[in-house]
């Protein structure tokens, strides 16, 4: 699923329906999850990763292969936000759970220069990556800082658009992440993100089990 909303409108309450579980269990689960996909991007996974994700997902092949094998091994995205829209010249982004940089690289390559990329990542090993793939690519205007979706290290009104690919359903109060990422777009800024959805009643025990969330 793949979503474009306007910082003005509301996401529809079936979008952020929150689950009883702890929600640190939940990101200790994902931390050790993306922690083996950032050190072991060959590894096996329940999902695919890399540049075959890239290509299924849509990526132009152009873009893709300007990236170095480090930026783009570790990809473990759903979907192409950039399907929506592309990013204009000079636009500041958030990247919210950016992982190894792939996403942001791509945001950094479409608003170039005169604008500003900045990805939030709560594992260390992607910070680690991400950053040493920017610093190999040159990019002085991303930045990758250590947060939460819920709470995220960024002012008021900064953005003017929010990407993220994935992630959202990995978080267990999703009210808390759109709150805070219409906190962070400016007004009339534009949340473009790729996720997954189930459209049907998930049972109360499936909900709660951890492992069902990571896989």
């Amino acid at each position: 699923m793949t979503g474009h909303v306007s910082a003005s409108r509301m996401i529809d309450a079936s979008m952020t329906e929150n689950v009883d579980i702890d929600p640190e269990v939940l990101r200790a689960d994902v931390r050790d999850k993306y922690r083996d996909v950032a050190t072991n991007p060959r590894g096996t996974f329940h999902f695919h990763t890399g540049r075959p994700l890239a290509a299924l997902l849509g990526y132009e092949p152009a873009i893709v292969g300007c990236l170095p094998d480090h930026a783009v091994e570790s990809f473990a995205g759903v979907g192409n936000p950039f399907s929506l829209r592309n990013i204009s010249p000079g636009e500041r982004i958030v990247d919210v759970g950016s992982g190894a940089g792939f996403d942001s690289f791509i945001a950094a390559n479409q608003t170039g220069p005169g604008g500003r990329v900045i990805g939030i990542d709560m594992t260390a090993e992607m910070l680690t990556k991400s950053r040493a793939n920017a610093e190999e690519l040159g990019y002085e205007h991303v930045e990758f800082r250590e947060g939460l979706a819920e709470s995220m290290p960024v002012e008021t009104g900064w953005a003017d658009v929010v990407i993220s690919n994935g992630v959202i359903n990995l978080c267990a109060d999703k009210r808390a992440v759109f709150a805070e990422i219409f906190r962070v777009l400016r007004p009339g800024g534009v949340l473009q993100f790729a996720d997954i959805a189930n459209g049907r009643p998930v049972p109360i025990e499936a909900m709660q089990d951890v492992d069902l969330w990571t896989g």
